[in-house]
């Protein structure tokens, strides 16, 4: 008795599947190109949002590391009646008792003071510069720096001579120092020697102009009272100092003083410069469900044309199973190139911008990972239905379509 052999089902080779699931891309190339490029666009988002976050919180937190957390400022507050509190004229002396304070240093608000580039210029046009009585040691103690000329000594503080924070330069439209350079301030003409740099932890430098306390007492009528006093403490005893200053600054009315740490608002903009990247990861979400559905769109159309290859890869023995694993690699190949494409541009956007800014370059592995892991989950589901139809179809119906 003779028996007839039974053909079994063989399991397709890796090297078969890749070959056959690159058909679509490989003789339909813009095609392919067109379908993954949502997917691309849509990682290049996610990954540029949280590249440039992290290397911009990266860029921030390294500033505040080298401009030092152990800055404190003391300012006047409010009477209970809601007026501008005065700062005792002893405060920064009093400050500067305190044992693990290393600097002390106070500007002074001239009130009802403008300055402005020349007399010419109408007096309502103050450009929102401020004139500020300055100690000497200011710039270091804040953690800035002379950009042009030189800051103020103990002579030209007690002379009608100005130094310009970073802000107030531009507004005035000085970008140089020259010799003879002059603003006119509080009606008379007042010397410039100095640009500083941005005051990253003491903004309000920035827009200032800057005069000796002696200068604004004798030409100004200045009445010496500090409303802002910046100290420096060691970093590990900041927590205690904070807690004295107030005290320390005004004996007689402690609530009518504000305490703060500059640094921590700064850690706290970094922070809310990362809740923004909600908005931007939907916008990249949204790319990204483009993408599915025109990957989706593209597989169901390969489907309806290659019914003929179909038909006949089913005639000579291909699976069910053979025909949608190679349908939904397929999907999954066009998703990949989309999502390492947008890896690659998302990463080149942030290094650019990154090296503008002069940030380091940070781009987390959620960013890529989370990018690529997004793209193939979008492709497996893009191309699911299209793979299960293909291996529905009967090898009959699609070789009758030829």
């Amino acid at each position: 008795m003779t028996t007839t052999p039974q053909l079994g089902t063989h399991r397709m080779r890796l090297a078969d599947l890749a070959r056959l699931s690159t058909v679509g891309m490989r003789t339909r190339k813009l095609r392919a190109v067109l379908s993954s490029l949502g997917i691309a666009i849509g990682v290049a988002a996610i990954v540029a949002v949280l590249g440039l976050s992290s290397s911009s919180q990266a860029g921030l937190l390294n500033e505040i590391s080298q401009l030092g957390t152990n800055l404190l400022t003391v300012a006047n507050g409010q009477t209970l009646t809601g007026d501008t509190a005065e700062l005792p004229v002893a405060a920064p002396g009093m400050i500067s008792r305190i044992g693990p304070v290393t600097a002390v240093d106070d500007t002074g608000m001239v009130n009802n003071v403008n300055a402005y580039r020349s007399p010419l210029i109408p007096s309502i046009n103050s450009n929102a510069l401020s004139v500020q009585a300055t100690s000497l040691g200011l710039p270091h103690t804040v953690g800035t720096s002379v950009a042009q000329g030189r800051f103020l000594n103990a002579a030209t503080a007690h002379e009608p001579v100005a130094v310009l924070g970073a802000t107030a330069a531009g507004r005035v439209g000085i970008d140089r120092i020259y010799a003879g350079e002059r603003i006119w301030v509080g009606g008379q003409w007042f010397y410039l020697v100095g640009v500083l740099h941005p005051a990253v932890l003491a903004p309000e430098i920035d827009s200032a102009v800057l005069i000796g306390f002696p200068a604004a007492q004798k030409y100004l009528g200045f009445d010496g009272h500090p409303s802002q006093v910046y100290l420096r403490a060691h970093t590990d005893q900041v927590n205690a100092v904070h807690d004295f200053l107030a005290a320390t600054a005004n004996p007689e009315h402690p609530g009518e003083v504000t305490v703060s740490q500059p640094s921590d608002a700064l850690v706290a903009q970094a922070e809310a410069k990362g809740a923004l990247n909600s908005l931007f990861l939907g916008l990249g979400a949204v790319s990204l469900l483009v993408g599915a559905i025109g990957v989706g769109n593209v597989m169901l159309i390969g489907v309806l044309e290659r019914r003929s290859e179909i038909g006949l890869r089913r005639a000579l023995g291909a699976t069910k199973g053979h025909i949608r694993i190679q349908f939904l690699t397929e999907a999954l190949l066009l998703a990949l190139l989309g999502g390492a494409v947008g890896v690659g541009l998302g990463a080149a956007a942030t290094a650019v911008y990154a090296h503008v800014k002069h940030w380091a370059v940070v781009i987390p592995p959620l960013a890529w990972g989370g990018g690529l892991a997004s793209a193939l989950g979008i492709g497996a589901i893009a191309g699911l239905l299209p793979a299960i139809r293909a291996a529905r179809m009967s090898p009959t119906q699609a070789l009758w379509s030829m």
